[in-house]
């Protein structure tokens, strides 16, 4: 006899609690979500979470330092030196406006 639909709900939550399996959600942005998209076309997978689990299965398989380098933000703040002119003439500008203050050039 075929099981019913309470009972396959069941039996799945039982299996849930003993694998110990929780829910994880997060929100991400166009951006993040088009690469998971490419992530999941290249595989040939339409499960979300199959993808996810894979990458991270992945980044955890390089150990601690690499992990750490792949995962580190490629994001790297550069003050160009027209930037750090044109702030340091402010800064002039704004002291010689209250003086009093002293004026310390770096060295």
């Amino acid at each position: 006899m075929a099981k019913t639909g309470k009972e396959r709900s069941a039996k799945a939550a039982l299996k849930r609690i003993e694998f110990d399996e929780k829910e994880l959600r997060h929100r991400c942005r166009l951006g993040t979500r088009q690469k998971l998209e490419e992530l999941m076309a290249w595989n040939e997978d339409t499960e979300q979470a199959s993808v996810v689990e894979g990458c991270l299965r992945y980044v955890h398989s390089l150990g601690p330092e690499a992990a750490r380098e792949a995962l580190k933000t490629r994001h790297e703040i550069v003050i160009s030196e027209n930037v750090a002119r044109d702030f340091h003439k402010q800064s002039l500008l704004e002291i010689r406006k209250d003086p009093g203050d002293e004026i310390l050039s770096p060295t």
